[in-house]
């Protein structure tokens, strides 16, 4: 079974870098260099390890989750760690492919770490001077390995018309899609009418539209007052981010306006899609009337199964809901290497997890549908 699985050719929806010392201080336009993110020691008492520090955030971001691929459960920890002691394939394309080998993973698509964090910055000026400037490293990492790294661009989206202009840039750049913050730098958000165009372009260019986990603005100066229970209990969170932004785009009419247009909902599992478009469904035919949602051209569920790919990666009962969705928007990623992933183990985990799958569904969800989602040759 695994060299089965091997065999396939797995492709990994959704992995990370994970950003060296200079990668935005090196790229970012002059002006907010004294102020770009930066990694220092970590000077705090009880303390020791690498951090990066961000202009207006209170507190520096520590390491320790952000390369923890491979470790025990009970080493996990969030400070205490070096750059130096991280894998080397979160900076380096090289040592990436030998990671990836080792993994049985042939071609991964590329997310931020650093990144993701500052989606959800106050300073929408800041953080376009660092997008543009993670995009100018992206594409340097990504020309190390062509045809096995493939970036996706990243936009603050401090309007609509710059905006549509990060969108040609990042195609231009050569990467396969845009990541975008949770929720946008603009007075309105994206259901809105306004962002009409923005979505005609990336249809126009075929380029995909990616919602990460932990890219909402709420989790960008938490202080934990919000937190309900235990804290543990925040990473059940992370989810409904993404459900909300999917069925904003439904309710909202956007894939109505725009059949063509790919949504991705990226770290978010799988397994909850079939009750989600089911109740998308009841709360349309029961109480549209009263909730003033007009009559639409098909059902939630029909738009969610046609225009929104899920990645997950050990989410064992989304193998075993393919039959209640839509088995062409599933795409398996391994998260490499992030403290969830599940490198160096996706071999042993893909051969356990798509038992129930046939041969036809196998090759969809971990090839097939991200190379047609991506253009992938």
């Amino acid at each position: 079974m695994k060299s089965a699985i091997a065999d396939i050719g797995v492709i990994s929806a959704d992995s990370h870098i994970t950003e060296p010392p200079d990668c935005y201080s090196r790229f970012i336009d002059p002006g907010f260099r004294d102020v770009a993110p930066r990694m220092v020691k970590d000077t705090r008492a009880g303390e020791t390890g690498d951090v990066f520090v961000i202009k207006d955030y209170p507190e520096p971001l520590a390491l320790g989750l952000v390369a923890a691929a491979g470790k025990n459960p009970k080493d996990l920890k969030i400070g205490g760690s070096f750059f130096s002691e991280m894998h080397r394939g979160g900076w380096d394309p090289k040592a990436r492919l030998t990671d990836q080998d080792r993994d049985g993973v042939a071609a991964e698509l590329i997310y931020p770490t650093i990144g993701m964090v500052l989606c959800g910055h106050p300073d929408s000026a800041y953080k376009n001077a660092c997008f543009q400037a993670y995009n100018r490293w992206l594409q340097e990492f990504c020309g190390g390995a062509p045809g096995r790294l493939y970036g996706l661009g990243m936009t603050a989206v401090r309007s609509v018309p710059e905006a549509i202009e990060d969108f040609r840039r990042i195609k231009e750049m050569g990467f396969k899609g845009v990541m975008l913050p949770a929720n946008p730098a603009t007075d309105f958000d994206y259901d809105a009418p306004s962002f009409d165009p923005l979505w005609r372009t990336a249809v126009e260019l075929g380029l995909p539209v990616s919602f990460h986990t932990f890219t909402e603005r709420r989790n960008a100066l938490a202080d934990g007052s919000a937190q309900r229970g235990p804290k543990i209990g925040a990473w059940q969170s992370v989810i409904r981010t993404c459900q909300d932004i999917i069925g904003m785009f439904i309710f909202g009419r956007v894939f109505e306006r725009f059949p063509d247009l790919k949504l991705v909902c990226v770290e978010a599992d799988a397994g909850w899609a079939p009750h989600y478009m089911y109740r998308m469904d009841h709360v349309y035919k029961r109480h549209r009337a009263w909730l003033k949602c007009e009559e639409m051209a098909r059902l939630p569920s029909e738009y969610f199964r046609e225009n929104v790919y899920v990645t997950f990666q050990d989410d064992w009962v989304a193998f075993k809901m393919t039959g209640m969705c839509n088995p062409r928007r599933l795409m398996w990623a391994n998260d490499f290497p992030h403290s969830d992933s599940t490198w160096p183990w996706s071999q042993e985990l893909l051969a356990e997890h798509t038992q129930s799958l046939s041969e036809e569904e196998k090759i969809w969800v971990l090839r097939d549908n991200v190379k047609e989602l991506y253009g992938l040759h």
